[in-house]
């Protein structure tokens, strides 16, 4: 892979979660632009800087000897991500103190340096903390590849920062300059609430939950084909988003006991929220992770899972491959994994590459439901 090769490093990095023959790199043009542009404006030793939504530590790992930095991301497999990249560049892997995107932020500012999310509710939210976080002179950033940057991103920008003017396009990349103004704070429309009638339960769900506005589609089609009479069965939720899976199969199956798991520091903060408003103090375990990964083997009954097609930008099905092996060494023998899909994954095939029973527990037009007993 090649080196990441600014006038404050050269880094050797590694995207997370690590693949052989990784097809992809740990930084684009985006990165390379905007450290570029840091360094003709210039940081010193002093300068607090604040990065957010670093993909895997390029920003903060390039400027952690220069300057005071933070990181802050939704992503644990992205902080995750940072502190390997630390360690494989010689760098103590806390030198960057990281803050997850649920928790409150703690300025004053100097710099501010944004790679724009995927999901732009999340910029929204991370710009409406800011207020009242910026240094007086403060310089706020933003950067992405031309093709992921929708226009609303400048827009959000200038709503809670201030004036912006956008660079040329570099190499495909471009910049937005918001120039900060004193102003009102002004309040998050997040998070969001809505209710299901059946289980009947509320749920609240942070600005990075996926589909924050409602439920979505495969998730209404898995919900009715939970499995049922479960005992005091062990039950992972993987990818847990806001809980709803988790919770309806709690609320059925008083006596099993639960584990949700999702990379989301806000969907983690989302779930533990609804757990308790729909089971009170019942005991669970709710934690943001790298999928199963520090899951005990052999220690789980259930697996229920509605996996992710993409991580940020780039889709595959690599993540949900990642999931169904991490529930295979998870499960005990004879446990299941029941997971949800658009047909066209083709999801049966490469479960049956990992568990030796696969079966169609439901379908709809678009999705199917599937049961793989290890």
């Amino acid at each position: 892979m090649p080196l990441l090769i600014t006038p404050f490093a050269q880094l050797d990095l590694i995207r997370q979660p690590e693949q052989q023959d990784e097809p992809l790199q740990a930084f684009d043009a985006a990165d390379e632009y905007l450290l570029n542009h840091v360094a003709e404006h210039g940081v010193t030793l002093q300068s607090r800087v604040l990065v957010l939504n670093d993909s895997f530590g390029a920003l903060a790992a390039s400027l952690a000897q220069h300057a005071t930095v933070i990181s802050s991301t939704d992503s644990f497999l992205a902080a995750h991500g940072l502190e390997k990249n630390l360690i494989r560049n010689n760098m103590a892997y806390d030198s960057v103190p990281m803050i997850p995107a649920s928790e409150p932020l703690q300025g004053p500012f100097d710099w501010v340096l944004i790679r724009v999310p995927k999901t732009l509710a999340l910029l929204e939210e991370q710009l409406i903390r800011l207020q009242g976080q910026l240094a007086p002179g403060a310089r706020v950033v933003a950067a992405a590849m031309v093709k992921h940057l929708p226009r609303s991103a400048g827009e959000l920008l200038e709503q809670y920062v201030g004036p912006v003017t956008a660079s040329l396009a570099v190499k495909k990349a471009r910049l937005l300059f918001a120039t900060p103004q004193p102003g009102e704070i002004q309040p998050s429309p997040y998070p969001t609430i809505y209710k299901l009638d059946e289980p009947a339960i509320e749920l609240v769900n942070h600005a990075n939950v996926f589909c924050r506005e409602g439920l979505d589609i495969g998730t209404r089609a898995f919900l009715p084909h939970l499995p049922q009479n479960l005992g005091s069965a062990r039950v992972a939720d993987l990818g847990c988003g806001n809980g709803v899976l988790a919770i309806a199969s709690a609320l059925a199956n008083p006596q099993a006991h639960y584990t949700l798991v999702d990379e989301s520091f806000m969907a983690v903060q989302s779930a533990a929220q609804n757990w308790k408003t729909a089971l009170g103090e019942r005991e669970a375990v709710i934690r943001a992770d790298d999928g199963l990964a520090s899951q005990e083997p052999d220690s789980l009954d259930v697996v229920l899972c509605n996996p992710p097609f993409h991580q940020q930008q780039v889709v595959g099905d690599f993540l949900a491959w990642r999931m169904f092996q991490q529930a295979r060494a998870a499960l005990v023998v004879g446990g299941a994994q029941y997971v949800v899909g658009n047909r066209h994954l083709g999801y049966h095939s490469k479960l049956a590459r990992l568990f030796r029973g696969v079966e169609q527990v439901a379908a709809t037009p678009k999705f199917v439901i599937l049961k793989a007993r290890k």
